[in-house]
């Protein structure tokens, strides 16, 4: 069982623009050649930030509209904001704020023998790192730069607590997926 951060990412290290927008993302290739189809299957729970989710809600969910679809993950979501959010009927989603910690001990219990998926943002995944809850980042980093914008991991990780390169493999003409391992976790 692993904590994982896995993501795309620009490649000057930027996660979205800077009014959240993804749009940069999706011309660069299918989902479907990643190995995000695998990753899913392996994850039995997901943290994500109030970005991230309402992210989710504008572009996915919908939530009042008819072209919405239904919350895409049959997984627990534990969803961390300090401010309160429109939650989604019928999933299972939990709106918790503060330190991780705790968080992760209930999202583990929830997950069973899978994994964690930090979601998203770069921010949660370094709250995740330093209290050393991160075991794994596997980012697809994208052929194009953004020059600005919400940074893929905003904290100075240098030395002993670097992550250590797992493996690195070509996906299209678009990505590079890369794996970390984070060596000093728990």
């Amino acid at each position: 069982m692993k904590t994982q951060y896995y993501t795309a990412s620009s490649l000057d290290g930027f996660l979205a623009t800077e009014d959240d927008s993804l749009d940069w993302l999706f011309p660069l290739g299918d989902i479907n050649d990643t190995s995000y189809p695998a990753f899913i299957q392996d994850v039995g729970a997901l943290a994500m930030g109030s970005s991230t989710y309402q992210w989710m809600l504008r572009h996915v969910v919908k939530l009042g509209t008819q072209q919405g679809a239904p919350w895409p993950y049959t997984q627990p979501t534990w969803v961390f904001s300090s401010r309160p959010l429109q939650p989604v009927p019928d999933a299972s989603i939990r709106f918790v704020r503060g330190d991780v910690r705790p968080v992760h001990a209930e999202m583990h219990a929830a997950a069973g023998d899978k994994n964690i998926w930090v979601v998203g943002g770069g921010d949660l995944v370094g709250q995740f790192h330093d209290a050393g809850l991160l075991d794994e980042v596997i980012v697809q980093v994208g052929s194009v730069t953004l020059g600005r914008g919400k940074p893929l991991l905003p904290r100075r990780i240098v030395g002993a607590d670097a992550f250590r390169l797992v493996s690195a493999q070509r996906v299209g003409d678009g990505f590079a997926e890369l794996r970390y391992e984070v060596p000093l976790a728990r």
